[in-house]
């Protein structure tokens, strides 16, 4: 079975469940019964396999797959960043020394595996040698989806202010978002999945719609934390690659409650696997919606 088959199984039974459970309810209340029910416990955690947990986590973070980055780390220097991962490196056809990797002929991209989001996922660099930076941007210009950047940084009253206020929009207008806390702790991402890839545009005006509308219901509120939107452009430049993000759940991260997505009291989720198996998209009726809500900043579906 497809994983997006499996997914639509499991939401389909999960609906079940929810029905079931209001007929309980409704029942014990004309019994007259005080009944606590079981205690309900995460489970996705213990009963994904390894196999179902990439599965799940490439059917959200969609980008290019014939390129990705990875992050590197100077210890000599301190410095840090991302650079796309290369078959031919540190072989006999790479010169670093005389070219940058962008004016290099040799350059070959490595396309993006199971295995890479593996390590991502376990994580056991403690320099974040292993961090997958995604390439949004895909070649025909669509998206699968956006990701709202808030940076603690020249921000005078932090950033949750700004994320919630986010976020209270994206629920006005019926739009399935996603918190997680940054990398470093200090910023926070606000994703929101397409069930279909979108023009780049299209996704960028979207996110500015939201944007504009939750400053204009909170005044008080400078937004000053908002940093960027993934993606950064409107079409992919010649000769490059677009912006990347840093993919979440990297394992050393995680150990330090980073790189998590959390709840609107900023608190971790318990079991991570459990929230994205229960994460929704945006659908095309629902971003029609998102358009009538604020006409003047979105473009037509």
């Amino acid at each position: 079975m497809q994983v997006q088959e499996w997914l639509i199984e499991r939401q389909q039974l999960l609906e079940r469940i929810k029905d079931l459970e209001a007929e309980n309810a409704e029942l014990r209340k004309r019994l007259g019964k005080d009944v606590t029910p079981i205690e309900k416990k995460p489970t996705a955690m213990q009963n994904l396999s390894l196999q179902e947990k990439v599965d799940l986590f490439r059917s959200l973070f969609k980008g290019r797959e014939d390129v990705f980055a990875r992050r590197w780390y100077s210890k000599t220097s301190g410095k840090a960043g991302y650079q796309p991962v290369c078959q031919n490196e540190w072989t006999p056809l790479c010169d670093k020394r005389t070219f940058k990797c962008a004016d290099c002929s040799n350059r070959e991209f490595s396309s993006l595996t199971d295995n890479d989001i593996y390590r991502h996922l376990e994580g056991k660099d403690a320099d974040g040698r292993d961090v997958i930076g995604l390439y949004v941007l895909n070649e025909d210009n669509t998206c699968h989806l956006l990701c709202t950047d808030f940076d603690d940084k020249n921000c005078e009253h932090g950033y949750q202010n700004d994320v919630l206020a986010f976020v209270d929009v994206c629920k006005s207008w019926n739009i399935p978002c996603s918190v997680e806390r940054s990398r470093s702790g200090n910023g926070a991402h606000v994703w929101i999945f397409f069930d279909v890839p979108v023009l780049a545009v299209k996704a960028r005006r979207l996110g500015n719609a939201i944007l504009t509308e939750a400053m204009s219901r909170n005044g008080k509120i400078g937004f000053k934390s908002y940093d960027r939107f993934f993606p950064n452009q409107d079409k992919i430049p010649e000769g490059g690659l677009g912006n990347l993000v840093a993919l979440p759940l990297q394992g050393n991260a995680r150990k330090h409650g980073n790189s998590v997505f959390v709840d609107e009291d900023f608190e971790p989720y318990p079991d991570q696997w459990e929230f994205l198996l229960n994460v929704g998209k945006l659908s095309e009726s629902a971003y029609r919606h998102a358009a009538t809500c604020s006409s003047s900043c979105l473009p037509s579906a």
